[in-house]
């Protein structure tokens, strides 16, 4: 293993905190990870880790040492990839996450496309409906819905999700087509949707002459991911607020029927977020430019 793969591997275990974290992501035994630290602190001449059962950290040599580790690390792949056609430099591997339906309707039946176009690139995908830490997760990019306030991260917009009222034909038949917001929290249900991140469940919310108003819907069931929100909704259990894209085939089977086009929800953001670094990858610049062609179509 030469030094430049120890400082690659020594920079993966600083950003993680964890060997076995940094084993995890890079693809390698724990033991070639400790080799690999060990090796570098002896031709270096010092202690880089403070090492406890239950946490790594960097020393102050450490620091020092990972300033110039991550201007080496991309300086060396802009030139290692300089004199490369655009699909030979796109190679090595992607960590991205992403919602559970946007991942698994959208992304993973499109990525053969994506690997078509770059042979040499591979995929980590991971999905679920809360935020997770892409530092501690070692994720390199994140679709997220909804607002990002983490200053960590860099944000780039992709558009808005349109939002849709709907419910079951079981259901109305059971309810009735309700029509005005003013009575729908008396008359009505909705299936309750707890915050994955914070575990509070969202209030029903619409827009009214150019006004967002929130109500506080009566419920059976509340749910924390979006499969089991639609399969409530398909079973009779309360009204929805849903993209648009996750119902669409079963608004056109007529499983479900879309209510009340008049109150719908604001549109939610969508957005790429990933950490802050001076240099963006060519297959972090290829997936996002990618994943955006793939996602406008369903865009409001």
């Amino acid at each position: 293993m030469d030094t430049l793969d120890q400082f690659r591997i020594f920079a993966k275990v600083a950003e993680m905190s964890s060997f076995t974290k940094a084993a995890h992501i890079l693809n390698m035994p724990r033991a070639t990870i400790s080799i690999a630290i060990q090796s570098l602190e002896s031709n270096i001449g010092t202690k880089l880790f403070y090492r406890t059962t239950r946490r790594v950290s960097l020393t102050t040599d450490g620091a020092m040492l990972l300033e110039h580790v991550c201007t080496l690390l991309e300086n060396a792949e802009t030139i290692n990839t300089l004199f490369r056609t655009n699909q030979q430099q796109v190679s090595g591997r992607l960590n991205i996450e992403a919602p559970s339906r946007i991942a698994r309707r959208l992304i993973a039946p499109a990525l053969p496309i994506l690997f078509e176009q770059y042979p040499n690139l591979s995929i980590s995908l991971g999905s679920s409906d809360r935020f997770i830490n892409l530092f501690q997760d070692g994720v390199d990019c994140a679709i997220r819905v909804g607002n990002s306030c983490d200053s960590s991260l860099e944000i780039k917009p992709i558009g808005h999700l349109l939002l849709i009222n709907c419910c079951s034909p079981e259901y109305l038949n059971k309810y009735g087509m309700p029509k005005s917001t003013d009575i729908l929290h008396q008359n009505h249900l909705a299936v309750g949707y707890a915050s994955p991140t914070t575990g509070i469940e969202l209030p029903w919310e619409y827009v009214s002459s150019d006004q967002a108003h929130t109500l506080i819907m009566p419920s059976k069931v509340t749910v924390n991911n979006a499969e089991s929100y639609i399969a409530c909704c398909l079973s009779g259990l309360g009204l929805i607020q849903i993209p648009k894209f996750d119902v669409q085939d079963l608004l056109r089977t007529g499983e479900l029927v879309e209510i009340m086009p008049h109150a719908r929800a604001q549109p939610m953001k969508i957005s790429f977020v990933y950490p802050k670094k001076h240099h963006h990858s060519p297959r972090l610049n290829a997936f996002i430019n990618w994943a955006e062609d793939l996602l406008q179509p369903y865009l409001d």
